[in-house]
């Protein structure tokens, strides 16, 4: 089995939609979300190797030091399949696009270090 990693991503457009819902509705929807979102999880365990986290606010660390920076990776998770396509097909439907803010989920394989 190979190992892949998931990024969910969202646009700020997509937050300021969000950012529109009563302070009730965001709270409905989340809690709706995280049901939806461990019924995902217990479906998939065998396949989940770390069902990873929301992410925060973003440094960049570069040549010239450390600044702020944004992006739209908002959460992650590393599964396990047999193939690529195995991987993403895992995302299909998934609560990220159904009630959260969600535009995506990039899938893509962590591959193994070169030897020396």
């Amino acid at each position: 089995m190979k190992k892949f990693l998931a990024i969910y991503t969202g646009s700020p457009a997509a937050m300021e939609k969000w950012a529109t819902l009563s302070e009730a509705a965001k709270a409905d929807r989340q809690k709706e979300g995280i049901k939806l979102w461990s019924n995902w999880g217990e479906k998939n365990s065998k396949l989940i190797k770390d069902i990873g986290n929301p992410l925060g606010k973003t440094k960049l660390v570069s040549q010239k030091g450390i600044s702020d920076s944004r992006n739209q990776m908002t959460a992650y998770t590393i599964v396990e399949a047999e193939t690529h396509e195995d991987a993403a097909k895992l995302f299909l439907n998934h609560p990220h696009f159904e009630i959260f803010p969600g535009e995506g989920i990039e899938v893509m394989e962590c591959l193994p270090l070169p030897k020396m």
